[in-house]
């Protein structure tokens, strides 16, 4: 396969990876065709190398817990007239295996090789861990 990235964001305001399905599933988090989309006022310079087949990481409450597939970017003009870049997601959250991250602001390309796996089929639907128990655990590499 052709090289490509991914992207990590904060999923600020979001909880669990059900209240980030549940924004998405918003009227107000999709694009004209219904697909969910995040908006940003910057454009992916390495849009390419994304679109061929780089997934949006999510870390909610300090941990990468999901990713989603990257379908396309769409530009959008804001009622202010600035011109912004909406990125266009697959409706299919995967989760991966839990990784800490710190804060950072906006979003961030992430390698391949440094993003974590997704979990396997069987423990997708396992109950999430609290969160200081998933942090602890990442914090001493045993997710």
């Amino acid at each position: 396969m052709d090289k490509f990235v991914h992207l990590i964001k904060l999923s600020v305001g979001t909880e669990s990876v059900e209240t980030l399905t549940d924004w998405q599933a918003s009227r107000a988090a999709q694009s004209p065709d219904g697909l969910p989309r995040h908006i940003t006022r910057m454009w992916p310079k390495r849009e390419a190398e994304i679109l061929k087949g780089g997934s949006i990481f999510w870390v909610i409450k300090g941990t990468i817990q999901c990713r989603q597939r990257v379908v396309r970017m769409d530009e959008v003009i804001g009622a202010d007239g600035i011109r912004r870049c909406a990125i266009v997601l697959d409706p299919k959250l995967h989760r991966t295996q839990s990784a800490l991250k710190r804060p950072f602001q906006g979003w961030r390309y992430l390698k391949p090789e440094d993003s974590p796996p997704d979990l396997p089929g069987s423990r997708e639907n396992d109950d999430t861990l609290p969160d200081d128990l998933n942090r602890a655990l990442a914090e001493i590499g045993v997710l």
